[in-house]
């Protein structure tokens, strides 16, 4: 479970631009691109209508690939790490020293994930165009709005047996 979400987050990293390819399938847009990318089936239709060149398709291609790539070492070390730790009892020698050094890489993994993250996307976006620029932004821009309404339907809404219905 935990290589699954692990792996999805690595790759929804690596696109930077999951929430648009999520608005995008909120509209009915195409689903097309790159389906199935690493198993997980995440939607690229922010990439479809961003009308990419083969080029541009190419070059964010191999951006995700070698980020992928150039982090399945450290997720490996980290995953035996935490096996190493299941491993142990509570009263064993050093189960303190051990929990205190997985939170550290555990830490340390956020962070370089973050850090890849913003890296990740600032090559995207440097393959676009400005004019495919300005649409990403259009749709983030249209992604918050959709979001601000759901919020507004939401509270004028309350689920039955919620905590704002009672």
């Amino acid at each position: 479970m935990r290589k699954n979400v692990t792996l999805g987050l690595l790759l929804a990293s690596a696109v930077a631009l999951a929430p648009f390819a999520i608005a995008s399938a909120q509209d009915g847009g195409p689903h097309g691109g790159w389906h199935g990318h690493g198993g997980h089936g995440a939607p690229f239709g922010a990439f479809d209508k961003l009308n990419l060149t083969d080029a541009q398709k190419a070059s964010i291609k191999q951006i995700v690939q070698g980020a992928f790539a150039q982090g399945k070492s450290q997720r490996e070390a980290l995953r035996q790490q935490r096996e190493a730790f299941a491993q142990l009892t509570p009263n064993a020698a050093g189960y303190q020293a051990a929990a205190n050094s997985l939170a550290q890489a555990e830490a340390a993994a956020t962070q370089a994930r973050v850090l890849q993250r913003a890296n990740i996307r600032a090559q995207i976006y440097a393959v676009l165009t400005p004019a495919q620029q300005a649409q990403l932004a259009q749709f983030k821009a249209d992604r918050q709005a959709r979001r601000q309404q759901w919020e507004q339907f939401k509270a004028q809404h309350p689920a039955p047996g919620s905590s704002a219905a009672q």
